[in-house]
């Protein structure tokens, strides 16, 4: 029934499609908590810089920024991210496109859980001599990372389904594959259904555990 898997690497296409989504998720984390930062900063510029990168990338196709990542950084200005070999390239600016992409939703997500820290801790905070810096680290952020782990959650589900865009780049993931599979067999329906369950079985466990850990370390108010 499926003899039409053979000669087909299905758990390296799916193991490319985890690095993706580790790397861009661990990536998109860092930026888009550096842009939570600058959306709430004290300075007039950083949060007009927040502002204007939220709401461009987040309107912008995802597809446009890969291939920009493509077109624009490799094949115009050269850019290889330190790699040497086209198929490293062409992985590494899929991460960076992705970053830049999901790293706006995951600013918002965190934007919205400082906004339910009181402001009175704050204020008690900058009462005793903290800065804007120490304010944020020590009480604000931990406190917003609690609230917004489901949030958090759906944007990394969502950061997984989209690492298929990276086929159009040439990143050998699973919809790459399905997609020269589709061209070589005639089984449109169960190799569609392998795929899908693929991404089932990455999403699935992700999302019932980040929900055991939401319900676990939420700040009851």
């Amino acid at each position: 029934m499926f003899d039409f898997l053979e000669g087909y690497d299905l758990l390296g296409a799916f193991w490319v499609t985890v690095q993706l989504t580790v790397y861009s998720a661990i990536g998109s984390l860092v930026w888009g908590t550096a842009l939570a930062a600058m959306r709430v900063s004290p300075v007039p510029l950083m949060r007009g810089f927040g502002t204007c990168y939220v709401n461009v990338f987040r309107n912008i196709p995802l597809t446009v920024i890969i291939v920009f990542t493509s077109l624009g950084l490799f094949q115009t200005l050269g850019v290889t991210l330190g790699a040497d070999q086209f198929t490293s390239i062409n992985f590494r600016l899929a991460v960076l496109g992705l970053i830049v992409y999901h790293a706006a939703f995951v600013c918002e997500a965190l934007r919205s859980g400082i906004n339910t820290v009181p402001v009175g801790q704050v204020e008690a905070a900058r009462a005793i001599g903290l800065r804007f810096s120490q304010v944020l680290r020590l009480i604000v952020l931990p406190q917003a990372f609690r609230s917004v782990v489901g949030p958090l959650a759906n944007v990394l589900i969502a950061l997984t389904k989209n690492t298929t865009v990276a086929a159009a780049i040439g990143v050998a993931e699973a919809a790459l594959l399905m997609r020269e599979m589709i061209e070589n067999e005639a089984q449109l329906i169960l190799i569609s259904a392998v795929f899908a369950f693929g991404f089932v079985c990455l999403t699935l466990p992700a999302g019932l555990f980040l929900g055991w850990v939401s319900r676990k370390v939420s700040v009851k108010r």
